[in-house]
């Protein structure tokens, strides 16, 4: 039986990824922070079968004793401060958490003497690439492209995605990169414009909300689901090499698009009386488009995705009136049927 260790357990691929790895007959292990953890008892409740370790990608000693105790056979480090626009606000945080907590996994894995048993996952993120060198219409990012990240969080990443790759060439880890381009679903975090949409437009149908606020709705993004991009993740540690790779679906749609479709699953074709523009939400710098090439993935990892966009906007959105309803019967005291 394969050990895995996984930061950021409590996230949306880190959800997709244990119920991946239980699945395939791993023992799962989930960092976790703090003793109180609002998330931790949803956790055990839905993935009683991960064992959770109490540590800090800011505590090097915590994720050291992590290692140590888990004594991985993978180790998957998706935890990282993910919200581009929280990332403007708190751009110190983000760069100790999501930058130097990639050094402090590596360091763990080296000083433990784990080099030749450990393969390590980074998530990277197609924030890296920020808009530089989109020179080639229609092909879009790969694993050659030029990066010029455009916020905190692209930054932070950029420094985790080189110190995986140092850490490869100059102590022979097996780290992997997975430059991975927008991926949504069910799990994802309201805090996000998908789900926020998905979320707002459930409330919507079911007559709990009115309208929602949004920013610009002309970025393009390459979206894909979830559960498809961490079952990369997962082929990438099975290669029989360390290497970078993109995850992407080789299309983009705008948020607007995003905004169109989820209304067209309640019904609605016009969408303006329910959105009101905020500049608050405006942020400082903007990709305008991020469009992937996962070419070598196909063809290196024989990777693919399953849902297409139309796919994925229907499942968030029936998922979120699903579990909306839910929550209404619950607090309107309806007994289930």
């Amino acid at each position: 039986m394969k050990t895995a260790l996984i930061t950021g357990i409590t996230g949306q691929d880190g959800g997709h990824l244990a119920a991946l790895l239980h699945d395939k007959d791993y023992e799962i292990y989930g960092i976790i922070r703090g003793q109180s953890n609002l998330k931790k008892e949803r956790l055990l409740e839905e993935f009683p079968y991960v064992k959770l370790i109490e540590a800090d990608l800011l505590d090097p000693s915590s994720i050291l004793r992590a290692v140590d105790q888990s004594d991985p056979d993978e180790f998957y480090n998706l935890a990282a401060i993910s919200h581009v626009g929280y990332s403007f606000k708190n751009p110190t945080l983000t760069l100790d958490t999501t930058a130097g907590g990639v050094l402090n996994c590596l360091e763990a894995i080296r000083m433990t003497g784990r080099v030749e048993k450990t393969r390590f996952y980074q998530a990277s993120t197609s924030e890296m690439y920020g808009g530089l060198d989109y020179n080639r219409p229609g092909l879009g990012y790969d694993e050659s492209s030029l990066f010029h990240p455009r916020s905190p969080y692209g930054v932070a990443k950029l420094y985790g995605h080189w110190i995986a790759k140092n850490y490869r060439e100059s102590y022979g880890i097996f780290a992997s990169c997975g430059i991975l381009f927008n991926h949504e679903g069910e799990r994802r975090g309201v805090e996000f414009v998908t789900r926020k949409i998905t979320h707002a437009v459930a409330r919507i149908h079911l007559g709990l909300q009115k309208s929602l606020d949004l920013g610009d709705l002309w970025p393009k993004r390459d979206w894909g689901y979830a559960g498809d991009y961490v079952r990369g993740m997962w082929l990438m540690l099975q290669h029989d090499e360390p290497d970078d790779f993109v995850l992407a679906t080789g299309e983009t749609h705008s948020i607007e698009d995003f905004l169109t479709q989820a209304f067209r699953e309640i019904a609605i074709d016009d969408w303006s009386p329910y959105v009101n523009r905020s500049q608050a939400l405006i942020r400082p710098a903007e990709v305008d488009i991020l469009l992937g090439n996962p070419a070598k993935a196909e063809s290196v990892l024989g990777w693919t995705r399953e849902v297409d966009f139309p796919g994925l906007v229907r499942r968030m959105v029936q998922h979120d009136i699903a579990d909306q309803s839910a929550r209404f019967a619950v607090r309107a005291g309806i007994p289930e049927r």
